[in-house]
């Protein structure tokens, strides 16, 4: 007997006269008739079982044969819907991307169809096919397979992309998968993959700041290998050493883009040395200047530069007297009259506190006026520093004579700088000369109050007095020169023309003009040579001259050079154009001498000496007197003993 239990299990027991036998009973007949009844169920199962073999063979040629029917009715369908569609974006996109997606999503939604369909139960029957899982899940579940992860939309840019990322994280420049949480445990997807920069750039150029990237060493490194290898790699954050989290690994992107990096020639120098793979990946460098050309058409850029300004702070027009003077504020920045500054946020400051003036003054368009206000404010804003120096003038705690004549004392000037404030300041230079072997002693190198360069400079005054007086003897000299009432050092060479004019004034015995100040570099020939921060010198002299009275002789000799880069204040020009106060343009130090002294320098003579009566000839005649002095001194000394 063939019987099948509730879970569809096939078993067969043996039957004697229409009975079903139990283990017991079946041990109890005789050998000979268990053994034929065995052999008997063994042929019958034998049999069974190929027919049960047939009827799975036809049961799964039969479900095959539905999936088939299922699978072309599903694509008729699927043709139906996505067909049009296909063709809507066949004409309406370049590639064929969209077409291929849509595609897969046929081909996969046809792999599938066990998730879509509605569930059947297998019935309970002759089968040995597992049954079917009883529900299928929810199409929900199944949906987030087709969705679109944009990974890169540059649909709305024009022409290559530009990308300037100010913020060079590994994360930000290279990309990141991210991750959520779900029950607990945190996943991704490839709708969390999110792009970097470098990906958005692909195509077009990137733009980064070197300070910004070396910042962050692992996206530099990153940024490396990926133009290096030409292609671009998401890394999973958990492919460190740290515990590995199961994630996905998003196939790597074709580069083709150009990296443009900016920073400063330290930085470049920097990385030059220090990494090889630098100079092979960065080939070009290009140097930015920070200035332009003060002509026709550099004006004309300039003014263009302005209005864009205007148009994105939404600022108030500008006349044309205010215009003049935005362009004059940048050569004012350069202190040079040929060229502007491109320092355009500066500019932009301005520009934004004149058209507050003018807002605050309800006027609708910003004037000169209101552009000298927002000037001078900035101006008060800065320049507390330089108000406590000038109250020490003006109560005479700084020594400064603005008028009178001294043997031995002239005005220097330098410039002093806090933070983005820079001022300039009139200094009290002093000489004295006397017989000795010590030279010229700088009394700022000695007391180390002196830089390298302003230590050169008092070199030369030396030099260009043997090139000049003393080519057949010797200079039996000592004499030193100091900047009085100097606490905190001093650097450069812009003093060592009114060095050189107190020297000669101490050894000539010759008064110098105090209502003149001097700057300029010297060269060993007696060249003046241009000085940085000519500007704001001529103007702290001139603050003192007003604040102590101008008398109209006051002034100040400086290069010739620098004529260009006088960009001085309103107050100073028009005491200029009144002859109140006096800008004296010199090439050499004979010049500045004769404005002095009003003496005539004189020139060299055949016979080794000068002109008579000049300013050069007494200075000779001193020479030669500290040089008889000094031999005599030595003609007295006993003579050393040799060891």
């Amino acid at each position: 007997k063939l019987d099948l239990d509730e879970n569809g299990a096939m078993s067969i027991c043996p039957l004697l006269k229409g009975r079903r036998l139990s283990e017991q009973d079946f041990d109890k007949l005789p050998l000979k008739m268990r053994n034929s009844i065995k052999n008997k169920g063994e042929s019958l199962t034998g049999a069974m079982h190929a027919y049960l073999r047939r009827l799975d063979s036809l049961e799964q040629e039969l479900l095959e044969a539905e999936q088939s029917m299922e699978k072309e009715a599903a694509a008729e369908v699927l043709d139906s819907l996505l067909g049009p569609l296909a063709e809507k974006f066949k004409h309406s996109c370049k590639g064929s991307l969209p077409e291929s997606y849509l595609i897969n999503i046929r081909n996969d939604l046809l792999e599938n169809l066990d998730y879509l369909l509605p569930a059947e139960r297998t019935p309970q029957g002759l089968s040995l096919r597992q049954p079917q899982p009883p529900e299928n899940p929810p199409f929900d579940e199944i949906a987030h397979r087709y969705e679109l992860n944009i990974f890169v939309d540059n649909s709305k840019t024009s022409g290559a992309p530009i990308v300037l990322e100010d913020h060079p994280t590994t994360a930000n420049l290279l990309g990141c998968l991210e991750r959520e949480s779900e029950m607990g445990a945190l996943v991704t997807n490839f709708t969390l993959i999110k792009a970097g920069a470098l990906h958005c750039a692909n195509g077009g150029f990137l733009i980064l700041h070197m300070e910004d990237i070396l910042q962050h060493p692992q996206a530099w490194e990153g940024l490396l290998r990926a133009l290096r290898a030409g292609q671009a790699k998401i890394d999973d954050p958990g492919d460190g050493d740290g515990p590995k989290t199961k994630g996905i690994r998003p196939d790597p992107i074709p580069l083709k883009l150009k990296v443009i990096l900016i920073g400063d020639d330290e930085l470049y120098d920097f990385l030059l040395d220090s990494d090889p793979r630098f100079i092979k990946l960065f080939k070009i460098k290009a140097h930015m200047t920070g200035h332009m050309p003060r002509n026709t058409k550099g004006i004309n850029i300039y003014l263009s530069h302005i209005r864009r300004i205007v148009e994105e702070a939404a600022l108030p027009h500008f006349d044309r007297d205010a215009l003049a003077g935005l362009v004059d504020f940048g050569s004012l920045l350069l202190e040079d009259q040929k060229n502007l500054s491109l320092e355009f946020p500066l500019l932009r400051e301005l520009m934004v506190e004149a058209a507050a003036h003018a807002r605050m003054n309800k006027d609708e368009i910003v004037s000169l006026a209101h552009l000298n206000a927002a000037m001078e404010m900035r101006e008060f804003r800065l320049n507390m520093i330089e108000e406590s120096f000038l109250e020490d003038y003006d109560r005479k705690l700084i020594k400064v004579h603005t008028h009178g004549l001294a043997i031995g004392q002239i005005n220097g000037l330098s410039v002093t700088r806090y933070g983005d404030y820079e001022f300039g300041l009139p200094h009290q230079i002093s000489c004295t000369v006397g017989v000795g072997h010590d030279g010229i002693m700088d009394l700022e190198r000695e007391a180390q109050l002196g830089g390298p360069i302003h230590t050169k400079a008092s070199m030369i005054l030396k030099s260009y007095l043997v090139a000049l007086f003393a080519r057949s003897r010797p200079l039996f000299l000592t004499g030193s020169i100091c900047f009085e009432q100097n606490y905190m050092g001093i650097e450069g060479d812009s003093a060592s023309g009114a060095e050189l004019a107190a020297l000669l004034s101490s050894i000539a015995q010759v008064p110098l003009r105090l209502n003149l100040a001097f700057t300029g570099a010297l060269s060993q020939s007696g060249q003046i040579m241009a000085v940085g921060g000519v500007s704001r010198k001529v103007e702290g002299f001139f603050e003192v001259c007003r604040r102590r009275g101008l008398s109209g002789d006051q002034g100040v000799i400086l290069p010739k050079d620098n004529l260009d880069h006088l960009m001085l204040k309103k107050p100073l020009r028009q005491a200029v154009e009144e002859g109140a106060f006096h800008i004296y343009p010199v090439e050499h130090i004979r010049q500045a001498m004769e404005l002095l002294t009003g003496m005539v320098c004189g020139q060299p003579r055949k016979d080794g000496g000068f002109t008579p009566g000049s300013l050069f000839q007494m200075v000779d005649k001193r020479l030669r007197e500290l040089c008889a002095l000094g031999q005599r001194a030595t003609r007295k000394s006993p003579a050393r003993p040799r060891s």
